[in-house]
């Protein structure tokens, strides 16, 4: 049994998009992608809009912490998927690399953050197909 792909999300903070996208691909993926996400500039704490609008879709981040960005997470990873974190994010050969560009739900109601949120899920659907991972959700 090949091993699991390994999936990086990086986004300033850690806070909001790179988590969203990282409970959906847990979510989503099951046992056959391995998720990671850090942050270049880590907050505190998880954003609660972001961790509001994941609950609407059964998906719990409360547990979640930001992590900060390091160059062994990169390095674990097959693909590393950027979402506004600039040149903060180290590039290593042979590594896919991806920036999806999205609105930052920082300082955002819930009714700004389900479109944001809802957009990450899309790219997380197409991201599992294109590494051949069934989605099991």
């Amino acid at each position: 049994m090949p091993a699991p792909a390994s999936v990086l999300f990086v986004c300033v903070h850690n806070a909001g998009r790179s988590q969203m996208a990282a409970g959906f691909l847990r979510s989503l993926g099951g046992d056959d992608v391995e998720v990671r996400s850090a942050g270049s500039a880590p907050k505190d704490s998880i954003n609660s809009v972001a961790v509001a609008a994941m609950l609407e879709r059964g998906i719990d981040l409360r547990a979640e912490e930001p992590k900060v960005l390091t160059d062994e997470a990169v390095q674990a990873s097959d693909v590393v998927i950027t979402m506004g974190c600039g040149d903060a994010c180290p590039i290593y050969p042979g590594k896919r690399y991806e920036d999806w560009q999205l609105d930052d739900p920082a300082g955002q109601g819930i009714e700004a953050v389900r479109p944001i949120r809802d957009e990450i899920e899309r790219r997380v659907r197409d991201l599992l197909a294109s590494l051949d991972v069934e989605v099991v959700a």
